[in-house]
């Protein structure tokens, strides 16, 4: 019975791809026969009037919105093809030990030649006398870049300047009366709103996607130093990168940039899967204004060390919910010590606006120019307070001190080995003179704390109470019964952290 069905199936599926065949090749003639007097249910005569009513004219009423803004946004919208020059190696075997061996010395043999390489990508006109905005890693190493206009112009660009630590850059083409596409606060967006990106995607100019905004500030993307992304399911595939991404009033409301990826697409790159990444409009006019005036970005400081809450860091600070970014150290002598600003402080608002984690404190505040004065929203031991600081520059070189809240373990503090934090101690794990606390020398891996706590790291304070010597450990860890508060110096930076008891321990989440 089993290769009774088999064969049936075969051979229906046989009559059937030959029945399909046959109908192919009829509609291919321009010839289509249908039996006595029927038409098969599938079929749709030409000229049918199709749906109509109310609803069917609301949604003809959005095709026309849609087709508005994209009429009205593609001119401004750029293809940028660049040319990189790059060095290989002059002989496929140059690299190998054993042709090297009898090879390396002949002259030549081993000089790299020098290879053009080529890449597109995507801009938008942010002014009519031919500023461009688009990706860093757009034009990044180019020795040419080329700018192909909706009306099939091309131009020769030169670099304003260049952002890698955004992913934004300027260019700009000898042009005049060009059409533009206007900048919109992103400050405005909320997720579900619905957007269109423009761009050139794997080379196919001027192409329009329609989508949805799917979140607001994503961060620890690891793409860039500053980030702040707006994530949408508008499809972005290789070639959209510096394309704009529009808002429903045709307005820049940021600018393409990556994509979370899976699978290969042509050469290679990664293809779309739902998750776009977008720079946000107002970060890219700040970078952008910088870049054309003064060929730099300066950005504001508030001289902090910050980091995310979780539910316990909340409990411990009477926080009402884990918004905001907890002040891990305050740099002496900084904007923010000078302020008032103290360490185990809630960063809720920044000029009225909300933080809602650490990410976007850093964009806010390096968004911000240096000089002025920024309010900020507090939260100390659960009272709600304000404090104005003026923000400093800065530094071109300085990294973002922003550390994850690291995930609470169950127990206590047992299992934990500590010895005073001598003179020679300061010195050999980089500490200043002001720093006091025990030093972490053991951790049982059945420890509570093990995998948060690492040797090496000083314990300056348990549930509040200053540590400064063992005796003071062992009597605060003693009295820890709960959720237990640690502030921790790490090379340097003093951190909060929480540990959590279970009665299995080591349970590191």
């Amino acid at each position: 019975m089993q290769g009774t069905t088999k064969g049936f199936l075969r051979d229906n599926l046989l009559g059937l791809s030959l029945t399909l065949i046959g109908v192919l090749c009829l509609a291919l003639s321009g010839v289509t026969y249908f039996s006595h007097g029927e038409l098969p249910r599938f079929a749709v005569a030409a000229g049918g009037s199709g749906l109509s009513g109310p609803d069917i004219d609301t949604l003809e009423r959005l095709d026309r919105g849609y087709e508005e803004i994209a009429r009205t946004v593609t001119p401004a919208v750029v293809n940028i093809s660049t040319t990189s020059v790059v060095k290989v190696p002059q002989s496929p075997f140059s690299m190998d030990p054993f042709f090297r061996q009898f090879f390396g010395q002949i002259p030549g043999f081993n000089i790299p030649r020098e290879q053009r390489e080529h890449a597109l990508g995507s801009g938008v006109i942010v002014s009519p006398d031919g500023y461009i905005v688009t990706n860093n890693h757009v034009i990044a190493n180019a020795t040419d870049i080329r700018v192909l206009l909706s009306d099939k112009r091309s131009f020769k660009a030169k670099l304003v300047g260049a952002d890698k630590d955004t992913d934004v850059a300027v260019v700009k083409i000898d042009a005049r009366d060009l059409p533009t596409a206007p900048f919109g606060d992103s400050a405005n967006l909320r997720v579900g709103d619905t957007v269109m990106a423009f761009g050139n995607p794997f080379g196919l100019n001027f192409t329009v996607t329609r989508g949805t905004v799917s979140a607001l500030g994503r961060t620890n993307i690891n793409i860039e130093q500053f980030e702040d992304f707006i994530q949408t399911d508008a499809a972005i595939n290789p070639g959209n990168s510096g394309g704009p991404l529009v808002n429903v009033r045709g307005q820049v409301v940021g600018i393409n940039t990556a994509i979370l990826s899976g699978g290969s697409g042509p050469g290679g790159e990664g293809s779309f899967m739902g998750v776009g990444f977008a720079i946000p409009s107002n970060m890219v006019q700040h970078v952008m204004d910088d870049l054309s005036k003064t060929g730099k970005v300066s950005r504001g400081y508030l001289g902090v060390h910050i980091t995310g809450l979780n539910d316990a860091m909340a409990r411990q600070f009477n926080a009402p919910d884990t918004s905001g970014a907890l002040v891990d150290d305050v740099e002496k002598g900084g904007p923010a010590d000078k302020a008032g600003v103290k360490a185990g402080d809630i960063i809720r608002t920044f000029n009225g606006q909300k933080v809602d984690s650490q990410g976007a404190l850093i964009a806010m505040t390096t968004n911000t120019n240096p000089g002025t004065e920024a309010t900020l929203g507090i939260l100390r031991e659960g009272k709600a307070m304000t404090i104005r600081v003026t923000l400093a520059e800065r530094a071109s070189n300085l990294p973002v001190q922003v550390r994850p809240g690291q995930a609470p373990s169950s127990g206590t503090l047992r299992g934990i080995a500590v010895q005073a934090l001598t003179p020679d101690m300061h010195e050999q794990l980089g500490l200043s003179s002001e720093v006091h606390g025990v030093v972490i020398t053991e951790i049982d891996p059945s420890s509570p704390a093990a995998g948060t706590l690492q040797p090496g790291m000083v314990i300056e304070s348990i549930n509040r109470h200053p540590v400064n010597s063992v005796a003071d450990f062992n009597r605060f860890a003693a009295e820890a019964k709960g959720d237990t508060l640690l502030r921790i110096n790490n090379q340097g930076n003093s951190i909060f952290v929480v540990i959590q008891p279970s009665e299995s321990g080591g349970d590191n989440q």
